[in-house]
């Protein structure tokens, strides 16, 4: 089943797996993922003109030393309606 672009999910592994980004506070062109900048904007950060941030979420949860963050950048794109 794809994910929804946006989705955060935690795996057990410490790569990112195809489609995906870690949610490490990276900063990223707008113009090279508008999908997913249409729906986080510059929520987490950014110039909100050529580029935003992802979630910084090293260090969160339970298992954060041996789990990682990451978000979707492929699959479906949520519906609104």
């Amino acid at each position: 089943m794809d994910p929804y672009f946006g989705q955060i999910n935690q795996f057990a592994f410490n790569f990112a797996p195809v489609g995906w980004l870690r949610c490490d506070g990276s900063t990223l062109s707008i113009s090279g993922n508008d999908i997913l900048y249409s729906l986080i904007g510059t929520r987490f950060g950014g110039n909100g003109t050529t580029t935003f941030q992802l979630p910084n979420m090293t260090n969160s949860g339970l298992f954060s030393s041996h789990m990682c963050y990451y978000i979707a950048n492929s699959g479906i794109y949520p519906s609104r309606s």
